[in-house]
């Protein structure tokens, strides 16, 4: 029979502590839509998205019209 271990146990194996912070995936979609925008030559993304990788580098939060113009990018 196969245990599965989970909670503490497996947290502590895979090196993931709880107290860590957790990637931001607006910051992800923001890098991906600012080598598209830089490429497009849409320089009110690449400010849009500067704005909220910056945010992200600074533990703040991005402003709500800055995501929406990076997570909307693509639609």
């Amino acid at each position: 029979m196969n245990i599965i271990p989970f909670g503490a146990a497996v947290r502590k194996r895979l090196g993931i502590i709880a107290n860590e912070p957790k990637p931001d995936k607006s910051s992800d979609a923001a890098w991906l839509v600012l080598e598209a925008a830089n490429d497009l030559g849409d320089h009110a993304t690449v400010e849009a998205c500067r704005r909220v990788i910056d945010a992200n580098l600074n533990g703040t939060h991005a402003s709500q019209s800055d995501l929406h113009i990076v997570l909307d990018y693509f639609r």
